[in-house]
């Protein structure tokens, strides 16, 4: 039987898996690619592959759905890898005057969850706000045309953007949301704890290899192979904590603070265990 990893471009470490010679060669996956994360509960409900990685919400969202997630892995916090975007020429001074303004994110990935906990920190909520759901380029056109007052980024398009000078990061992830990658299957694909422990064990190995060769990891991420674009994925790379640790406890308390936060703005319509809490926890 096939072992068959799906890979989309917001997951770099996938997405490198799926160049890098010899990447995964003792389990001879298939690798599939698809468009982006929010897509990986469905995919994987209809079998198109047996394992992905996302961000940490479209987990909390194919629970959500009624699919039995199952966590292998998951990367280290990423401070770094979102943030809020604003014109250096908007009237935007703080998270406060995002009120009643239109917000560009990719709605449903950890970029919902980065603006739940920003507006939580100064008592608004979601809802306060208008979402508008774009993907990074169009997200980006908007905010130079002034359709929207924010834009809420992630790596590489933060970094990217950043370099033109016209905008300004308005908040950081930081320490307010862990933002790590979540590596998820759900029940209904079979695999072993075997599979799981020798999955990470490669995204463990991978890892390392991407770490000590950056400028490798930019040439394979480089679609043009332009110098610009490999040094800026150079940077990237090199910026980046490529470590991996098996699915434990601390992810799935995470998992349960951000379900909580999503269902307190109305983004869950239920209110999810995934963390069970018993007497020793008490």
């Amino acid at each position: 039987m096939v072992f068959r990893i799906g890979h989309h471009p917001n997951n770099l470490h996938l997405t490198l898996a799926s160049r890098w010679p010899g990447a995964f060669s003792n389990m001879k996956p298939e690798f599939v690619a698809y468009a982006e994360g929010r897509e990986t509960g469905a995919r994987l409900a209809r079998g198109e592959f047996d394992i992905s990685g996302t961000g940490s919400t479209p987990p909390i969202l194919a629970k959500a759905s009624g699919l039995p997630v199952v966590y292998a892995a998951a990367s280290a916090p990423r401070p770094t890898n979102g943030a809020i975007l604003i014109s250096k020429t908007s009237d935007i001074n703080a998270v406060a005057d995002l009120k009643g303004k239109p917000i560009a994110l990719v709605d449903g990935s950890f970029l919902s969850y980065l603006l739940a906990k920003q507006l939580e920190e100064i008592g608004l909520r979601l809802t306060d706000t208008i979402r508008q759901d774009m993907s990074p380029g169009e997200s980006l056109a908007a905010l130079r045309d002034n359709a929207v007052a924010a834009w809420v980024a992630m790596t590489p398009h933060l970094e990217q953007v950043l370099v033109s000078g016209e905008f300004t990061v308005l908040a950081r992830c930081g320490t307010l949301i862990p933002n790590r990658s979540t590596f998820w299957t759900i029940e209904n694909r079979g695999l072993t704890e075997t599979t799981l422990e020798d999955f990470t064990g490669e995204l463990k190995r991978l890892g390392r290899e991407i770490a000590n060769d950056p400028e490798k990891a930019a040439e394979l991420l480089s679609a043009s192979g332009e110098e610009a674009e490999r040094r800026a994925w150079t940077r990237v790379v090199s910026e980046r904590n490529w470590q991996v640790d098996g699915a434990d406890q601390a992810l799935l308390r995470e998992q349960q603070e951000e379900a909580d936060t999503l269902f307190h703005h109305g983004d869950l319509d239920t209110k999810l265990t995934i963390y069970p809490v018993d007497k020793g926890d008490l």
